[in-house]
């Protein structure tokens, strides 16, 4: 891991990704590794960029989005950015709430099919 690069197998390593989705990520421009031949080298701007791809996917944001996202810092900077990530938070905290919501009703909905299920059978 010459000079805080990564090599791509350490990427995929780091955050416990295939190596199609790796590819997948540059082919789709959220990645731009450094290559050197057939070999490519993942700086630390890289992996930053990566952690907050992760965390995106981890919080229901669509790749699309997560891109668009990147996009702002390197053309408006940092204000904007922040900006765009709480707009698109508040958007997200809704739509996990409702899913929540609609969660917990399944829940208490399968409790209680269950409970009249085993209530069904006979006491042994």
């Amino acid at each position: 891991m010459s000079d805080n690069r990564l090599s791509f197998k350490e990427m995929c390593a780091k955050f416990d990704v295939t190596p199609r989705t790796l590819r997948y990520y540059e082919y789709i421009e959220l990645l731009q590794p450094e290559k050197e031949g057939r070999n490519r080298f993942y700086t630390p701007r890289e992996v930053a960029r990566m952690t907050l791809i992760m965390r995106g996917r981890r919080f229901g944001f669509s790749l699309e989005e997560i891109r668009q996202w990147l996009e702002i810092y390197q053309k408006e900077g940092t204000e904007p950015q922040l900006r765009a990530w709480l707009a698109m938070a508040d958007r997200q905290l809704v739509a996990l709430r409702e899913q929540a919501r609609e969660l917990e009703l399944t829940i208490a909905d399968l409790e209680k099919l269950r409970a009249e299920a085993a209530e069904l059978l006979p006491k042994t």
